[in-house]
């Protein structure tokens, strides 16, 4: 079961009993051939460019823009419910918000914070230093599209608070992995499903990411930029990358940090991002081992092994929670894994493993909600955890054979004792899914683009730096830029890091090598 990545200060990105990966293929369905033959002349869109007729009225629409305070104003763009049927009548809203260039404007910057499910609007209109640095923001207009299914955009609903407080934290019942507690998982997620597409209705078939990939162009255009200049974190180097590899000769600068892998398979990343959070544990542990008053005693793999235990105990005995939520297992590995995405939250874990072991909730579920955006009293949901498992399902296809669902098991435990025998049966959520993924994970090379960034950081646990290996050697103009460090990202994390994407986006400077930053 895939974990989703998440920054600081954006609302935490989250995890449920559907969470699968989020990375799909490029599919023809999708679009029709810009060779297909038409009797009707091709259309002009704000950028000169020319469209197919029937995206005529998508790609020439005029976006109002509203103040929408603090120096930002705001719009919405209409798209076309499918994107391979555009002329069906069925349509959604993209709500944008953009931050007007300070100094001489060259482009529009368009950015996306990850998740998938994260709000792009919420994450420039709030934290606008944060997704793109002060000395871009001179000479850019930095833009947050929330892609389709989340936040202002046309949105995926699927539970009420309540109802999304059973489905996360409800204790299974029967023994992790036996035929009871796999047919109560099952249930679990069908009535999740089901709820989506009652409460969500058409919208739900079409909230692939490359979908979102062709919103992504008609934003483009409409902003009259002639190319895409792009920074995505975590997922959204998924979003970027499937643009990239469909529209090659359109994209401009492009960063993608903190990259996922095009290629794998739904197992393999999650293989892999098991092994990312256990290293990151390990990493956390050590520096732990240096402090006096650790929490536990020994070496890393000794704490390591106490980490397995407290899991082992909860999830026979969940601890029991003043607000009446008990601590299972799974709630409080989504607590250990909130601070392994920075280095600088590792101290929350020391006083959150010490309550444990002394048998009380609180701390591990404090650090819970931070990961769900859950309020404290649970009267508040910001629905991003139910985006990432509505989004993902329709991103990837699931394995149901048991015999390589047991084999994969078993690989995954023994390649991560800690963090893996938690993470198994993770398509059991998405074979219920009522649409079918389409998607085939594949290389994405996006021939004839102009150069990509790709930044990867080597203990990155819900990234793992394999990931930014593969996608940079994949793509034809690829750039690996590696941060030698902990966390999830490295924009405003490693200031060499923050100097090649600002000299890239600025001057076009591409490193001709790896710069291997260590600060």
């Amino acid at each position: 079961m895939i974990r989703p990545a998440r920054r600081r200060p954006l609302v935490a990105l989250a995890v449920g009993a559907l969470a699968v990966t989020v990375l799909a293929g490029c599919s023809p369905w999708l679009f029709p051939s810009p060779d297909a033959a038409s009797t009707v002349e091709p259309t002009s869109t704000p950028t000169g460019e020319t469209v197919d007729p029937s995206l005529e009225g998508y790609y020439s629409q005029s976006l109002t823009w509203d103040d929408c305070g603090q120096g930002f104003v705001c719009s919405t763009a209409t798209a076309p419910l499918d994107w391979s049927n555009p002329d069906d009548g069925q349509t959604i809203d993209l709500a944008l918000v953009r931050h007007p260039a300070s100094g001489s404007k060259v482009g529009s910057l368009l950015v996306n914070p990850g998740g998938p499910g994260a709000s792009a609007f919420d994450f420039v209109r709030q934290s606008v230093d944060f997704a793109a640095h002060p000395d871009l923001q001179q000479e850019y207009d930095i833009v947050g599209v929330d892609p389709r299914g989340v936040g202002r955009s046309s949105a995926i609903s699927c539970l009420d608070d309540k109802q999304a407080d059973a489905f996360f934290f409800d204790i299974l019942p029967g023994q992790r992995g036996s035929q009871e507690w796999q047919d109560a998982l099952r249930q679990s997620s069908k009535t999740f499903a089901d709820a989506c597409a009652a409460n969500t209705g058409p919208l739900l078939e079409f909230i692939d990411t490359e979908s979102s990939a062709r919103d992504m162009d008609m934003i483009r255009a409409l902003l009259g930029d002639d190319k895409l200049n792009y920074l995505g974190y975590s997922y959204g180097t998924s979003l970027g990358a499937h643009y990239a590899g469909l529209f090659p000769d359109k994209v401009g600068r492009m960063v993608l940090d903190g990259a996922e892998n095009p290629e794998s398979t739904s197992f393999d990343l999650t293989l892999t991002q098991a092994q990312g959070f256990e290293s990151a544990l390990k990493a956390y542990l050590e520096s732990c081992t240096k402090e006096s008053d650790c929490w536990f005693q020994g070496s890393a793999d000794d704490g390591l092994k106490e980490v397995q235990g407290l899991l082992a105990q909860v999830d026979k005995k969940p601890i029991p929670n003043e607000d009446g939520r008990q601590l299972g297992s799974s709630s409080l590995l989504t607590a250990i894994m909130d601070p392994l995405y920075s280095e600088s939250l590792w101290s929350d874990l020391d006083y959150m493993f010490e309550s444990v072991k002394e048998g009380e909730a609180g701390a591990a579920f404090t650090l819970v909600d931070d990961y769900y955006s859950r309020s404290s009293d649970g009267t508040y949901y910001d629905n991003l955890i139910q985006n990432f498992n509505a989004i993902t399902c329709a991103d990837y296809p699931v394995t149901t054979d048991p015999a390589v669902i047991a084999q994969q098991n078993e690989q995954l435990i023994a390649a991560s004792p800690t963090v893996g025998p938690y993470w198994t049966y993770g398509d059991i959520g998405c074979s219920v899914w009522p649409y079918p993924s389409r998607a085939v994970p594949g290389p994405i090379t996006a021939a004839g683009s102009q150069p990509i960034l790709v930044v990867g950081t080597t203990n990155d646990p819900a990234t793992p730096y394999v990931w930014a290996q593969a996608l940079a050697s994949q793509l034809e103009n690829g750039h690996l830029i590696t941060y030698q460090g902990e966390g999830h990202t490295a924009y405003n994390t490693s200031s060499c890091v923050d100097d090649v994407v600002s000299a890239y986006f600025l001057d076009g400077t591409v490193p001709s090598s790896d710069p291997q930053c260590t600060s």
